[in-house]
Formats: C-alpha cells, structure tokens, sequence
C-alpha cells in the first residue's frame, strides 16, 4: 500500500496566535474533504512533506502547522532573544483551536507522531467535542518516568553514549533532571555554550532513536540544531507542561485515558521501540477501550513501512465513516 504520492498545499499562511508568536500553516489535497490535523514530533521539529502523505488527497482536507518556535514559525525558539515562557502545551492547544476556527473547521481527526502524539491525545482529553479521531504513531505521553528513561535509564543500555552525554555537563548538575541541566546550558548568553549542548543532546539523541535520514541531516544545520535542542529540553525538563502530575506515576496524559472515552483511535508502535520498556503504549490501549493497537515487528520509534501500512489503512479507513 505505502503512503499517497507527494502533494503540495493549495493554501497556506502565518496565523499571528498572540505573544508574539505567528504560527505557519498550510492546507493540502481536498478543500472540501474530511479534516485531518497533523501534529509533528520534537517538541520543536517541523511539518515535513512527507507527513501530508498519509492521507488520500481527495478525501481529505489535510492541515499542517509548525508548533510555536518551531520549522517557519516565529520567533524561532534559535534565536536566543524569544521568550520561551509562552511556549507550553497550553498555548500549543490554544494554537490549535485558533487554527480550526480560523479555518472554519468544526471537527477534525488528529494525527500525531512522538510528541504530537502525547500533544494530540491531550489535546483530545480536553476538547474531546472537536477530535473525530486520533491516528497515533511513535507514541509517548509525556510523562516524568518516560523522560527519565529516555535522559538515565538508558544509560545502562548506551554506556559510551551516555558518558559523552553526561560529560557536557557541569559536575553539579549530572545527578538531578538531566533535561533540565541542559536546558540551562541551551539557555547561556554564550553562543559557544548554546552550541556544545545542542550538538550534545542531538548526539544523545540519534545515538538512543536511530532517525531517518531527513532527520539526521537537519541536526546538521546549527541553527535547527540549537532550537530543537532548546525546546525539547524546556519541555522535557518542564514534565511537558502537562499540569499536575504529582503523585501520579503514568503521568496525567494515561490517568485521563478515560476522557478519550467514544473517540476512535489507531495506535501504530514498532516493536524495538525503547519507549516500550515502561509499557505505556500497552497501558494505553487497555485504558482506552475504543482504541486499537497495531505493534511492527523489529521496527523502532519510526514504525517504517509496515508501520505507514497501518496508518494509511486507518485514515483510510476513517475517511470511509469507518471506527
């Protein structure tokens, strides 16, 4: 099956979402199709084309945004002087409701990889009344143990890495948050500074999550690099923003699984994904009875073909008024 050939938007803009911030989106395939939100990962990545290619072009009106800071979108979370204060997972769904009325959009399915996986099924917990549908890939939640494992626990798996990882850090700072510890660093007046830790924790990065191609080129450039680095950590070292999560050890996207309740869901997850090793996509699925989950063998965080396979038949399928 694969994904749909490629497209390009028939329409597209900046939509100025307040604090400064102007939010770059565009439309593709059929204006008067079945909208479809997509939700990149990161936090901090872009809409890249080949996301649009999940959809069938005649049966959906397929909307992709950048994320403030992030891809076309200004201020870029690169530039040192942009207040990142106002870069939360409030305002990114406050960001998305402006988007769908501007759009004069009532209901959408929701597409999500990584991070905009945990930021869609947010996003559907507390505005269940606009998301028809939820396709998820990659899928995290967001919560505290997650980044735990994701920044220590698998340390003990990538020693050599890790000790490289921990190593750009002062000595007082490699025993606490480790996101948080580099989001400091991300935050120096010094270029120079900004830089090693960027480099650093895009190295962690790859060397933990083998990225695709595409990926792996754009932490070439300094300037994505220092941005993406910048927001993931300030998300990661911040429990993603996601409220109170005190005392709740799943985090709050898998306690509130429940007011998902009568929303569809298609969850596609690769089998080596080391993500898994706390089960959370397991958890998921069982606490989210109106979901399904389709795990691909020997693959990672990118599901791979099999994995588009599987994506492509539910927004297929969804199109079709198929739960």
């Amino acid at each position: 099956m694969g994904r749909y050939p490629d497209i390009e938007p028939y329409d597209q803009g900046m939509l100025d979402v307040g604090d400064g911030n102007r939010v770059y989106w565009e439309t593709c395939g059929n204006p008067h199709g079945k909208p479809a939100l997509v939700l990149h990962g990161g936090p901090g990545s872009r809409a890249s084309p080949g996301l649009r290619r999940y959809f069938a072009p005649d049966a959906y009106r397929i909307v992709l945004l950048d994320q403030r800071g992030a891809g076309r979108s200004t201020p870029s979370a690169a530039d040192h002087t942009t207040d990142m204060s106002v870069n939360t997972t409030a305002h990114l769904m406050a960001d998305l409701e402006r988007l769908r009325a501007h759009l004069g959009i009532e209901r959408w399915l929701v597409w999500g990889v990584s991070w905009g996986s945990a930021l869609g099924l947010r996003y559907a917990q507390t505005h269940p009344g606009v998301v028809s549908e939820l396709a998820l890939t990659g899928v995290t939640t967001g919560s505290a143990p997650e980044v735990a494992l994701l920044t220590r626990g698998l340390g003990k798996l990538f020693p050599e890495a890790f000790e490289r990882f921990v190593g750009e850090l002062p000595a007082g700072e490699r025993d606490g948050n480790l996101a948080a510890a580099y989001n400091r660093l991300l935050e120096s007046p010094d270029l120079d500074v900004r830089e090693r830790a960027a480099r650093a924790w895009t190295d962690w990065e790859t060397a933990i999550v083998p990225a695709p191609p595409g990926s792996v080129a754009r932490f070439q450039d300094p300037e994505f690099r220092r941005g993406f680095a910048r927001t993931v950590t300030h998300y990661w070292g911040n429990d993603h923003f996601l409220g109170d999560g005190e005392g709740v050890d799943e985090g709050v996207v898998l306690r509130d699984a429940h007011l998902l309740k009568g929303i569809p869901g298609t969850l596609v997850q690769g089998s080596l994904d080391l993500g898994n090793l706390l089960g959370i996509v397991w958890r998921l699925r069982h606490a989210w009875p109106d979901s399904e989950l389709t795990i691909v063998d020997e693959a990672g965080h990118d599901a791979g073909a099999v994995g588009d396979d599987a994506l492509v038949a539910a927004t297929d399928r969804y199109a079709r008024g198929g739960g």
